[in-house]
């Protein structure tokens, strides 16, 4: 009896040091798209806002008018959505705030919603809050940064967070979500052929390798098959076009970027600190991208197709954003 529990625990650690590193691979990272047209309503967009799904924690980026209904109709939980951030405080990106954290307290939310922002928005909410929500279930939290600065503003076992600097006509910041390299994958055929103990495991996922008792190394890649490799996310909008963004974002799996004009109009683009579709394809492909996502896209244009063509001549792996679409960022396996 005690050799079987042995053996039963045994195997139970093992499937749950297994476990993580094989389902990682199948955890999910999205794009949805809530909003992508600028400052001028149309019929046609909303104004921007998307979020961002890892491992089913929901982030969300900008906030336009509309934004709430959006995430209703993309059919994400309310509640799984702790964390907004906001790029400037342009209202396309920033209108819809009000009413979503005001729909949260009807809603009788009580998690904490942190709000990731300059710290002018804090000033300029605060007050409304203070009228509009006033004993409120839950609490709102802002958490300021310097958008002339590229650092770190969000950091779990999983995922970070950091600000992209941009130039548009008032201070801007893009967003990079970035996931963490998981632990390999144990081979377990290995690790009963050489009868390693069950407390060296989590040593050899990290990357240890095993002496046996005569004093022979195991190198660890006899023990272990590599993880996928981690994948990342760029959101960069608004900004006019920034080559020196291209060093930050160099090789990311997805990159939003806005495409507000047509290379006709780049004269309207540089006056308003703006990005042509053709500028974006080629930020994407200087910086070795493997897909790129362009909206942002300017009320002028009835039929974006001149925009996701002009772009798709310089970097072909370019899509359209639209409201409700959906993009998953896959794991590659190195």
């Amino acid at each position: 009896m005690p050799f079987l529990r042995h053996f039963f625990f045994y195997n139970l650690f093992i499937f749950f040091i297994q476990k993580d590193s094989i389902f990682a691979v199948m955890e999910k990272f999205e794009v949805h798209i809530l909003g992508c047209g600028s400052a001028l309503p149309t019929t046609r967009h909303f104004a921007t806002s998307q979020v961002v799904n890892i491992r089913e924690k929901l982030f969300m980026i900008d906030c336009g008018e509309g934004a709430q209904m959006q995430l209703r109709k993309s059919k994400l939980k309310f509640t799984r959505l702790n964390h907004i951030f906001i790029s400037h405080l342009h209202g396309d990106h920033c209108f819809g705030l009000m009413g979503l954290i005001s729909t949260f307290g009807m809603l009788g939310r009580t998690a904490t919603l942190y709000i990731h922002c300059h710290a002018e928005l804090e000033r300029l909410l605060t007050p409304q809050l203070d009228f509009f929500c006033k004993g409120m279930s839950y609490k709102v939290v802002f958490q300021t940064f310097d958008p002339g600065k590229a650092e770190i503003i969000y950091d779990d076992r999983s995922l970070t967070i950091e600000t992209i600097p941009l130039r548009h006509r008032i201070p801007t910041c893009g967003f990079l979500f970035s996931e963490k390299q998981i632990p390999a994958h144990i081979r377990r055929d290995m690790i009963d052929f050489y009868e390693i103990p069950v407390y060296e495991l989590n040593r050899i996922k990290n990357g240890a390798d095993y002496t046996l008792p005569d004093g022979k190394i195991v190198p660890n890649n006899k023990l272990t098959i590599p993880s996928a490799l981690p994948r990342r996310y760029a959101y960069c909008s608004d900004t006019i076009y920034l080559p020196h963004i291209i060093e930050q974002i160099y090789g990311v799996d997805l990159l939003f970027h806005e495409a507000t004009f047509a290379q006709s109009e780049q004269a309207r683009a540089k006056e308003t600190f703006h990005t042509t579709a053709s500028q974006a394809g080629e930020i994407a492909r200087t910086a070795k991208v493997k897909q790129l996502l362009i909206g942002h896209f300017s009320a002028r244009y009835e039929d974006e197709s001149i925009l996701l063509q002009e772009a798709s001549d310089i970097f072909p792996n370019t899509l359209l954003a639209r409201e409700t679409l959906k993009i998953s960022i896959e794991s590659i396996k190195p």
